[in-house]
């Protein structure tokens, strides 16, 4: 025997060896998949670099790129004018509201009715002096500033009313025609 061969056989292979050769070839087939897959990625990222373009940045906003700015600034204006009416119109109701508040409660509802009755009571007085049983031929009241004057002829009464500011009206009526 010879040092260093190795003794080959010559005829069918072993179980073994097709084993072996199974391997090795299934070993080749995936490092050739592992290189094609490598190479289209390279291919890949190669032609995503040539299809590149280079990154500009634009302002969105008309106030810094200029364009449209005559409708941007229009746009803020209307805003800024709408809050501001809608806040005075809120503070408007709300002084409403308060005032409404003020005049229904029942110290004002009493004050109210005791003032019409008042003044109710004051015009039957004046009717009574003008058209009662012993109707007076003139008279003065005074109220709230302002002064009524009546005289009676018989056929007219003649109301003269001058608020506090000194104008004055006058209202003819005549007698005869308060009929029913």
């Amino acid at each position: 025997m010879t040092k260093g061969k190795i003794k080959r056989k010559v005829g069918r292979p072993s179980k073994a060896e097709l084993k072996r050769r199974k391997e090795e070839a299934e070993k080749d087939k995936l490092i050739w998949f592992v290189m094609a897959v490598g190479v289209a990625l390279i291919i890949g990222i190669f032609t995503q670099n040539l299809q590149a373009d280079q990154i500009v940045h634009k302002f969105k906003s008309p106030s810094f790129s200029g364009i449209n700015t005559s409708s941007h600034y229009l746009t803020i204006e209307n805003q800024q004018y709408t809050r501001k009416m809608t806040i005075k119109e809120e503070l408007k109701a709300l002084q409403e509201q308060i005032e409404r508040d003020k005049e229904n409660t029942t110290l004002a509802r009493f004050l109210k009715n005791l003032e019409s009755r008042i003044y109710a009571q004051l015009s039957r007085q004046l009717v009574d002096n003008l058209f009662g049983e012993t109707p007076q031929t003139s008279g003065t009241i005074e109220l709230e500033g302002n002064t009524i004057e009546y005289t009676s002829d018989g056929q007219f009464i003649t109301l003269k009313i001058t608020d506090a500011d000194g104008y004055v009206t006058e209202i003819t009526l005549p007698i005869g025609s308060f009929t029913f």
